[in-house]
């Protein structure tokens, strides 16, 4: 009969859109001794010989098996079934301490007095009571958790677990007195952990007990045993250990002590169907509840989508800074800030710089790559004067520079870029060269390997096209520098304007120069070949000034009598 045991004792989780209260679970358990194992023996070879005619199986069944041995019983979710051990407990009112031990007195006197409780082994413990404690429920679970057949040891994750308190989910404001300069604990004591680490949940459990004591020795704590484990949450997600049979074998318990007695364990789910009429009707309650909450959420959102004013363009780049490689040395950082041109400008509460963690690099391949993550967001607005031929849009520019930091806090530069934002809306990967400033010598190695520090720029834009440069040439003759690695850039950029939609709506052939530009409709190249197109004019221009008048009105001449 070894075989005829349900083994799976692990729990079960259930989605429930009924509500909790309506759940009712019917326990049965049944003392296992020689005759009863005997009875149904007899009674599966009965049943097996149906040529025999019908046999009246009562006359098989014991009669040691009053309700001592075994016990059925229908629970309701969060019902108060008192023990024996608590009966005799709350008969005292002196031991009394709490406003709920006042009122199981007071249920407990309402029983006595009344028709007495209706159960005898089976009895609950609630949310409310103190035994669902986590270090009540913990030893509870070592000490009778007797199911399964073959013992298992905790794993480490269970038993980090265990060790981890519960409570709800409540907020607590933070000390702003409380020092933020050693933000990571790297050797945290036992009592750090249980007091900082949390199990941030908020559920409702509910077990279902069992006195397995000898017949007149009720009552007694060492024979109590846990069969059944409820959690709910708000979510209606129901968690049973062990799992509803579902017409399975029952659940096995073997007591402990000197005299081991085995018990037949059943848990079955008895709640009331709901039916088709209810079903529909409930159905109805929920779309009209859905379609009332879409129309409260439209009503704060509003109908008007949030546009820029007229003549106004906006930009927004939610970026990463994903990765740097071919680097000289470890431990990289990156910092970066962001220039604005004319007619553009940002947010005033908006930061234009910021600083990425130090990572350690990886090998991977030939190269060491380090990755950071780090996400950034930028806004800006565009917004022109005047409109002429000559003006072109310029656009934001992100500096950064690459910093390696040593072990002993000191940082070296590791090289200059800059990334030019997208002109072309959507999803770019951008990888940006760097380099950095080189001095010659020995003497200038040595001292960055061994002191650290290297030579920087006093102004970042001349790794571009420096801020106060106003000539036409800008030469950098006899500058030294070093290309070192590259550093990985991921962005999403979106453009909104109401030049697009005027141009649906109007359906305009044209428009603005600032609106086709600004709005970003025309690919990227377009600046670079405007550009191109007036610094090939402007030299036009000049060579036709430094020719003699002579020759040009010889030329002008010519191209007349051509013409004619």
């Amino acid at each position: 009969m070894a075989d005829d045991w349900n083994t799976d004792t692990g729990e079960a989780v259930y989605r429930s859109r009924d509500a909790v209260k309506n759940l009712r679970v019917r326990v049965r358990i049944e003392r296992v001794t020689s005759t009863t194992a005997l009875s149904q023996h007899l009674q599966q070879q009965v049943l097996s010989q149906q040529d025999r005619g019908a046999i009246e199986l009562e006359t098989l069944t014991s009669q040691g098996n009053t309700g001592h041995n075994e016990e059925e019983l229908v629970v309701g979710w969060q019902e108060k079934l008192f023990s024996q051990y608590e009966m005799d407990l709350f008969q005292n009112e002196a031991v009394c301490q709490t406003p709920l031990d006042r009122q199981y007195h007071t249920e407990v006197k309402a029983l006595n007095r009344g028709k007495g409780r209706r159960n005898l082994r089976i009895f609950t413990y609630t949310d409310h009571d103190r035994y669902t404690n986590c270090l009540a429920y913990q030893q509870l679970q070592h000490s009778t958790d007797i199911l399964t057949t073959a013992k298992s040891n905790p794993t480490f994750l269970a038993e980090r677990m265990a060790s981890m308190r519960h409570r709800r989910q409540d907020r607590h404001t933070m000390d702003s007195s409380v020092s933020k300069s050693k933000i990571i604990n790297w050797e945290p004591t036992e009592e750090f952990v249980k007091s900082s680490h949390v199990v941030n949940n908020a559920m409702q459990t509910m077990h279902i007990m069992g006195d397995l004591g000898p017949p007149g020795r009720l009552g007694q704590k060492e024979n109590e045993c846990l069969l059944v484990t409820i959690k709910t949450d708000s979510n209606g997600t129901v968690i049973v250990k062990p799992d509803f049979n579902k017409g399975r074998e029952p659940y096995r318990i073997v007591t402990e002590g000197e005299k081991k007695e085995v018990w037949r364990l059943t848990v079955e789910n008895v709640s009331k169907a709901m039916k088709p009429d209810d079903k529909d009707r409930e159905q109805k309650i929920y779309k009209d509840l859905h379609a009332r909450h879409k129309d409260y959420l439209n009503s704060l959102l509003g109908q008007d989508f949030e546009m820029p004013p007229a003549g106004i363009l906006r930009y927004l780049m939610n970026g990463e800074i994903v990765s740097a490689e071919g680097f000289e040395y470890d431990n990289l950082y990156i910092h970066f800030f962001m220039e604005l041109p004319n007619n553009w400008s940002s947010l005033p509460f908006q930061s234009l710089s910021g600083v990425t963690q130090t990572c350690r690099t990886k090998t991977l391949g030939r190269e060491n790559v380090a990755f950071f993550s780090y996400p950034f967001s930028f806004e800006a607005f565009y917004m022109s004067e005047k409109e002429s031929e000559e003006s072109l849009l310029q656009w934001p520019v992100l500096y950064f520079k690459v910093l390696s930091l040593d072990f002993w806090q000191r940082y070296r530069t590791e090289g200059y870029g800059y990334l030019l934002f997208p002109t072309i809306p959507g999803k770019h990967i951008v990888t940006c060269h760097t380099w950095r400033p080189l001095q010659t010598g020995t003497v200038s190695a040595l001292r960055r390997f061994f002191i650290g520090g290297s030579p920087e720029l006093e102004d970042f834009s001349y790794v571009r096209i420096p801020g106060t440069f106003k000539g036409e040439r800008l030469s950098r003759f006899g500058f030294y520098t070093e290309t070192t690695g590259s550093v990985t850039f991921n962005l999403h950029c979106i453009q909104q304007s109401r030049a697009f939609v005027d141009a649906t709506m109007l359906k305009k052939r044209r428009q603005r120069v600032f609106e086709q530009l600004g709005g970003f409709s025309q690919e990227g190249a377009v600046c670079s070949i405007l550009e191109a197109f007036q610094r090939a004019r402007r030299k036009m221009q000049e060579a036709r000034e430094s020719l003699p008048r002579d020759l040009i009105n010889a030329t002008s001449q010519l191209q007349m009598e051509s013409s004619a």
